[in-house]
């Protein structure tokens, strides 16, 4: 048997602890999409169906079976590779997907990447310099980003930049009408336009996606802000930063090589956290700017009870925690060394 290296062994190790979770997800889901309200033969079957057709239509999607056999079924689809088939959008549940993720992921990263910029070094201005404006100015921007909903800040930012001032294009999707959508290649229009060289396109998206993720960036600096600015002060408190000062080691040196170092390790959880709650939870910006991402897609699924997509969905976002949650582990240890896969 091949010898591996130990991180090599603990990634595979927490890969395996993460098989539970995941089976745990199938499972929950698949039992809640069917206790959702409604009877989705009784949607696809027509208003003017009578009993006859909504049976039939019953016993073609499969719901006459009792709900083991069901689950049996289920399973060796997902055993398969194969999530499904849509019932609302007629496609696979699998291309759904694939076609919606990048719309999210670029959204979603480009609103956190916002928030960071902004709210890591609000945080360590507001922990050098406690009780000063600053500081002030970072608890009013945390207490306003917890505090307003993200479809209030869409429609607030809507209004003033595209109604008001007619300075932000329309809040329709992805890209306005006079544009022609890049090659896919990874689905990410930034991305792939500058593959393309399309620089025109490429600034259409741009302006596209700053509203959407201005909004949600407002919502995710908040907590980033709020730890950044603990993390800090607590790390500026302690014993090896005033040891670090009586040796003759400049304010910089302390703050960012001792201080900000030792403070990253919250900040990157509560990073994790917050990209993965903000996935998932997006879906009210989505619905504001019409986005195609697919937190706009499992609501679309839940109100019509499309099974297939809900559990496409739910099984998608629990993969992502799963590798976001492994990431976290590397970002750990290539911050801090000592920490090393087994002390976690």
């Amino acid at each position: 048997m091949l010898a591996c290296s130990p991180r090599l062994r603990a990634i595979l190790l927490r890969v395996a602890q993460a098989i539970p979770v995941v089976i745990g997800v199938v499972v929950i889901s698949f039992l809640l999409t069917r206790a959702l309200p409604g009877d989705p033969a009784v949607y696809f079957a027509g208003v003017a169906a009578d009993e006859a057709s909504i049976e039939e239509t019953r016993v073609a999607m499969g719901l006459d079976k009792p709900l083991p056999v069901q689950f049996l079924h289920y399973v060796g689809d997902l055993l398969r590779g194969d999530l499904g088939q849509s019932l609302s959008s007629g496609r696979a549940v699998a291309t759904d997907l694939a076609n919606r993720l990048p719309a999210s992921l670029e959204l979603t990263l480009t609103a956190l990447i916002l928030a960071v910029v902004i709210a890591v070094p609000l945080g360590v201005l507001a922990a050098t310099r406690p009780g000063t404006w600053v500081d002030h100015l970072c608890r009013v921007l945390v207490t306003a980003g917890v505090s307003l909903p993200t479809f209030f800040t869409g429609i607030l930012l809507i209004y003033i930049f595209y109604y008001l001032l007619g300075i932000a294009p329309s809040p329709l999707g992805r890209l306005d009408f006079i544009y022609l959508s890049p090659d896919h290649v990874t689905g990410f229009y930034l991305i792939d336009a500058a593959l393309m060289g399309d620089w025109e396109t490429w600034r259409g998206a741009a302006k596209q996606l700053v509203l959407p993720a201005a909004t949600l960036a407002l919502f995710t600096l908040a907590p980033i802000a709020r730890m950044t600015r603990a993390a800090m002060l607590t790390a500026l408190s302690s014993d090896f930063i005033r040891t670090a000062k009586a040796a003759g080691l400049s304010n910089r040196a302390v703050l960012y090589r001792y201080a900000f170092r030792n403070a990253l390790l919250p900040v990157v959880t509560t990073l994790g956290m917050v990209f993965s709650f903000a996935l998932g939870a997006n879906v009210l910006v989505e619905k504001v700017f019409a986005w195609p991402g697919i937190g706009s897609y499992a609501v679309e699924a839940l109100v019509v009870s499309d099974y297939a997509a809900v559990q496409g969905f739910v099984l998608a976002m629990a993969l992502l925690f799963v590798v976001l949650n492994l990431v976290i582990d590397l970002l750990y240890t290539a911050i801090d060394p000592r920490i090393g896969f087994d002390a976690q």
